[in-house]
């Protein structure tokens, strides 16, 4: 059972049936091996979900609960998987005729980004102004002499 907090004090208990939670698991397992990553490893999907979420840290433990179908993700993290891989969210955590399996490996999925990317453009929006234009410029100058090679 989950807890969701109505007003200030009100807790309203949402019953999510254990069907609702494997489709889910079923649909982000498929999401996962469509963009090339495993999903057989809780470790490796909570780590590519930290780098690319701002707000508080998943543990493994709730990346296997997703994966086995024991538990399903607030919106907000549900929408952020969503983007990362490449699917709608509506998909993803409701399935649907009209959206199967089938027709999301036809989604054109954004650029991947290894996690070490992800760290790096973090760490790049990080640097005030000044810097983030230095850096820019380096990188410009090093895709420039790679293709000159």
């Amino acid at each position: 059972m989950q807890l969701t907090f109505m007003g200030d004090r009100e807790i309203v208990p949402i019953m999510k049936s254990a069907n609702e939670r494997e489709n889910f698991s079923q649909r982000l397992q498929q999401a996962l091996k469509n963009a090339h990553y495993s999903p057989d490893s809780p470790t490796r999907l909570a780590r590519e979900f930290n780098v690319r979420f701002d707000g508080r840290p998943i543990t493994v433990h709730a990346a296997r609960k997703w994966l086995v179908g024991e538990a399903i993700p607030t919106q907000e993290k549900l929408r952020m998987i969503a983007r990362w891989l490449g699917v709608p969210a509506e998909w993803l955590r409701f399935g649907g005729a009209e959206c199967d399996a089938a027709a999301v490996e036809g989604v054109a999925a954004p650029s991947r980004f290894e996690s070490a990317d992800v760290k790096l453009i973090a760490d790049l929006q990080r640097l005030d102004e000044h810097h983030r234009q230095i850096a820019r410029e380096f990188i410009r100058m090093l895709v420039r002499a790679n293709y000159q090679k």
